[in-house]
């Protein structure tokens, strides 16, 4: 029972009637993908937004040689609209990851006049992107809730019986007490 107390400090899933609009978080991937195409699917909002994802090395590399490279951003694209997702929208601010995240919405929020959100996110990540999330809209009409997807590969319930799980709970586990460490009231 301890070492699912441990998990579930990770896990959030604040599951919300309807939204403005749902994002996926980047690091949720296909998972998140998923999870979005099913809350539209069942009413909880009509558009969903992924955000746009500072090219890295490779990226750049691939591009510089003239061979087209399907970025995460692309890449989210095409699989929300081959799941039937027409309204698919692009937050234009790059960036890099989770710290990022928060802030860029806040302003793509508040330009387009957002009062409420849902961001999908992997269950492991969950409650620092809450975190986040809550942090960036702290002051702006937007309210946001984070749902975990259940297509991701994490089980709070039983992730010490693999080296991914622990690895994962270890990882997951260290950045949310810097989160808290360098954030106390948050």
């Amino acid at each position: 029972s301890i070492l699912r107390a441990a998990g579930r400090t990770l896990v959030v899933d604040e599951r919300v009637g309807l939204a403005d609009i749902i994002v996926v978080s980047g690091e949720a991937d296909g998972a998140g993908v998923l999870e979005a195409s099913d809350l539209v699917h069942s009413g909880v909002a009509t558009r969903v937004a992924v955000f746009t994802y500072a090219p890295n090395a490779m990226q750049r590399e691939f591009t510089r040689r003239g061979i087209p490279y399907e970025d995460r951003t692309a890449r989210f694209v095409r699989q929300l609209r081959s799941l039937g997702l027409l309204n698919v929208e692009q937050i234009p601010t790059y960036v890099t990851g989770t710290e990022d995240e928060g802030p860029a919405l806040a302003r793509w929020c508040d330009e387009q006049r957002f009062h409420s959100v849902l961001v999908v996110g992997n269950p492991d990540h969950s409650r620092r992107l809450r975190r986040v999330f809550h942090r960036s809209v702290k002051g702006h009409q937007t309210t946001v809730a984070v749902c975990s997807t259940p297509y991701s590969g994490f089980d709070p319930d039983r992730w010490w019986n693999s080296h991914t799980g622990i690895r994962t709970e270890i990882m997951e586990s260290e950045k949310l007490l810097l989160d808290i460490v360098r954030h106390p009231i948050s």
